[in-house]
């Protein structure tokens, strides 16, 4: 990755992270307290039947005359006091403070009730217990492992997410990359040929013709990139459709690209109709541009391009490399290319896509490789 997509990771990341954490702490802080309050209530509640119990027993053994046994409780340390606070019964946990009804102190809960009513001489019940702390010890221990478990999850989840949430940003910078990369290469030779061209001229008292058509040629080819280029990174809807002959742009276009097709020894024949389209005049040109450009700089020198026009379609064939016919429905998509046979970075035929949709037309394509391609754009719906 590089460092604009890397910074992208770790903001999403961080910020998932941050979020989840916030979400999870709120979470179990909220299910925690909830668990604490339950337990102190069971707590009580346990502590208060106990109490209830050994009374109602202290009353029932009084009231028939029957000998009374403190028994044991698993949950609390109960003991029995008469008036004076004198142990009579039972055992406790720790010193009890007679002054309080329901206390904790030290981890330890303390009920004290007069509910015996000094039957048997036993004026106080005390129950003292100390699992209610160490159950919150052990809820605390649960959500806290829960916790644990639940962020590493959530950190697992935060990886892929970014990672899916960025791989079309990684591979639109990938694909941008390359864009910059391959543009910053077909700059570079038409660039180089005119400076060796005005060097050359430089050193001849009269201009040769060769070194004219090699700065002619140039010069297209820059004029070319920068209409690409400014077709992509700028509104171009906003030209409005006129009535335009359509066979004469693609005849100033052939004499446009004369020069190169004489460089490179490539016979063009033409059957131009008559072809009367509503279109803007700039997108007519660069449809015409970017597919003879196409089929120029894929064909081999002393080859045939044919070109025809009529009311309903646009045709242009070469005899050059072909395309796969794997390749053949990825070749519209931006900075897309077939091969790597003569450069160029793979907006050509994306320029040609968007503008056959925009104005409604159907485009066919049929390639073999090292055969040649075939392109025809239907101007009307079938």
């Amino acid at each position: 990755m590089n460092k604009i997509t890397k910074r992208s990771f770790y903001s999403f990341l961080a910020l998932y992270l941050i979020s989840s954490f916030i979400f999870l702490s709120l979470a179990a802080y909220w299910f925690f307290s909830s668990q604490v309050s339950m337990e102190m209530s069971n707590n009580f509640y346990k502590m208060n039947h106990i109490a209830d119990t050994v009374s109602a027993k202290i009353i029932h053994a009084h009231m028939h005359k029957e000998q009374y046994k403190l028994e044991h409780f698993s949950y609390a340390h109960v003991a029995l006091f008469d008036k004076q606070k004198k142990l009579l019964a039972g055992n406790t946990i720790q010193k009890v403070d007679f002054s309080k009804d329901f206390y904790r102190k030290n981890g330890v809960f303390t009920l004290v009730t007069k509910r015996a009513a000094g039957h048997l001489g036993i004026e106080y019940i005390v129950v003292q217990s100390s699992k209610c702390i160490n159950n919150v010890t052990k809820i605390k221990n649960k959500i806290a492992y829960a916790v644990i478990i639940t962020a590493v999850l959530i950190i697992t989840i935060a990886l892929f997410l970014s990672y899916i949430f960025l791989k079309p940003l990684k591979d639109k910078m990938h694909e941008i990359e390359e864009f910059v990369k391959d543009t910053t290469h077909e700059l570079n030779t038409p660039i180089t040929a005119l400076m060796m061209s005005t060097s050359r001229l430089k050193s001849h008292e009269k201009c040769q013709e060769k070194i004219l058509q090699n700065i002619s040629i140039s010069t297209k080819q820059l004029h070319d990139i920068y209409a690409s280029l400014s077709y992509l990174s700028f509104d171009n809807k906003s030209e409005k459709a006129v009535t335009t002959a359509f066979e004469r742009v693609v005849q100033e276009d052939i004499s446009y690209f004369q020069e190169l097709l004489d460089k490179k020894n490539i016979t063009l024949t033409t059957n131009l109709q008559k072809s009367t389209l509503e279109i803007a005049p700039t997108k007519a040109k660069m449809l015409i541009n970017n597919l003879l450009s196409n089929a120029i700089k894929y064909s081999p020198p002393y080859s045939t391009i044919f070109i025809h026009t009529t009311q309903e379609y646009f045709m242009i064939q070469d005899n050059g490399i072909g395309i796969e016919p794997k390749k053949i429905k990825h070749i519209f998509k931006r900075f897309v290319r077939a091969n790597s046979y003569a450069g160029g970075f793979g907006v050509g035929l994306s320029i040609v896509d968007a503008i056959v949709k925009e104005y409604g037309y159907r485009l066919e394509i049929t390639s073999q490789k090292n055969a040649g391609t075939k392109i025809t754009i239907y101007f009307k719906r079938s």
